[in-house]
């Protein structure tokens, strides 16, 4: 069992998580904060044992084994700028490495637009949602999904996954790794509003992609080139023979 009270001790947030609201069973995160009229509370955190219909990018299945992984999501719903919602989204992969690498000393990459990498498998994965009125941002819902003590992982993956239990060899606690994100996660969100180009500079220290060549897969087109660095908002700059041109959306992969 998840022990709230070992997570609030650790949790130093101001916003995040002031609403923490915790189940064993749910459809999915995301959905539920996206749809509910009942949790409306800035930086409230949904978390959920298991998610019937856990979903990461694209659609795709995200699957976590009851009371070994952590997958939560956060509302944002206030001040919104839509010219930052990508860095926010860069911003919480960032938040997990930093996490990870404080209390376990992980070498942790980031893998745009939103997976986080260790020893290029797979540790977690963010699936950013919004809802808008007009061309304002009501609800910016952000769901994590990480891997902290399944002994294993059976089926096929499009990138091989691991959790913190197979790369440290022994269970951690996943109450202090969630008040961690959580708390850095703040720090971040703050500073994406006074300085976001210093999020993504930090950012891009964690992508091992920046420089090489790659191959962008977005529904049925298919582009190469090299990733040349992050635009302001946080989209990758593709460089190749015909020009150079700002990705917005896709899956990136070394090619």
């Amino acid at each position: 069992m998840f022990n709230i009270e070992e997570f609030d001790i650790k949790l130093d947030t101001e916003i995040l998580a002031r609403n923490f609201v915790y189940l064993e069973e749910l459809d999915s995160t995301n959905s539920f904060l996206i749809e509910t009229k009942d949790y409306r509370e800035n930086g409230t955190v949904v978390m959920s044992e298991y998610q019937l219909k856990g979903r990461g990018r694209k659609d795709r299945d995200w699957i976590a084994t009851k009371e070994q992984a952590l997958t939560f999501s956060i509302l944002l719903n206030k001040n919104l700028d839509k010219n930052n919602i990508h860095v926010i989204n860069l911003g919480a992969s960032l938040a997990v490495a930093q996490a990870l690498e404080n209390l376990h000393q992980l070498k942790v990459n980031l893998k745009w637009p939103n997976d986080v990498l260790i020893n290029g498998k797979k540790i977690a994965g963010i699936l950013i949602e919004s809802t808008s009125k007009g061309s304002n941002i009501e609800k910016l819902v952000i769901g994590l999904g990480i891997n902290v003590n399944q002994p294993n992982f059976k089926g096929k993956y499009a990138l091989p996954p691991t959790s913190i239990r197979l790369e440290l060899k022994r269970a951690v606690s996943r109450e202090k790794l969630l008040s961690e994100i959580l708390n850095t996660f703040e720090d971040i969100l703050i500073q994406i509003s006074n300085d976001k180009g210093k999020v993504l500079q930090n950012w891009k220290t964690r992508c091992q992609m920046i420089g090489e060549k790659i191959r962008i897969i977005e529904d049925e087109k298919e582009e190469f080139g090299v990733f040349e660095d992050l635009d302001e908002n946080g989209f990758l700059i593709l460089k190749s023979k015909t020009g150079t041109k700002t990705i917005h959306y896709g899956e990136a992969s070394q090619g």
